[in-house]
């Protein structure tokens, strides 16, 4: 019976997934475009965090390159444009300095931007896996036709964007401390 009640429960729960992705999506943008109290130790958890994502990410990306080819160079790049793209946040977003603390909120434009590219580039990684599935590739081949290395770009995208934000942060949340006389 429990076998029974797990076969039956488990497509359930995979379409309840997709049912919800876009009100995260939705959640995800209101989240990202709060004004936020910037705090240092905050700013420190969520880097080392993301840089052990990243590293992961890129380890997992090098062995993916053995199927698909390009999987770490695309990787790699996404990574390297997310950091861009998260110096361009840092600027764009608004600074507001109190007398005990700093405020920011972050650009709505750029954070859309980049919510929209990765939404676009996972709907169409999985259309493109579905029709190679529907080919009847061998394995190898599906799993480069799928998209594979441009979804793992994707997401180290966004990666590269938080590491590159948060390092941002917490320099300034450092810089604020110091002038108005409180340690770092």
């Amino acid at each position: 019976m429990p076998l029974l009640f797990l076969i039956l429960a488990l497509p359930l729960l995979v379409l309840v997934f997709i049912a919800a992705l876009p009100l995260a999506l939705v959640q995800r943008y209101r989240m990202g475009t709060m004004r936020r109290q910037a705090r240092g130790w905050l700013a420190t958890i969520n880097l080392v965090g993301l840089l052990l994502s990243a590293m992961l990410f890129l380890v997992a990306a090098a062995v993916t390159n053995t199927w698909v080819p390009h999987a770490f160079l695309y990787t790699a790049a996404g990574l390297a444009s997310g950091c861009v793209l998260g110096i361009l946040g840092l600027v764009l977003s608004r600074w507001e300095a109190g007398r005990d603390a700093l405020y920011y909120t972050p650009n709505r434009w750029l954070v859309l931007g980049i919510t929209i590219v990765v939404t676009a580039r996972v709907l169409y990684g999985l259309a493109r896996t579905w029709r190679a599935w529907q080919a009847g590739l061998e394995y190898e081949s599906w799993a480069a036709a799928s998209g594979i290395a441009g979804s793992m770009a994707a997401g180290a995208v966004v990666l590269g964007y938080y590491i590159a934000y948060w390092i941002g942060v917490r320099r300034r949340v450092r810089h604020h401390r110091g002038r108005s006389g409180r340690g770092a």
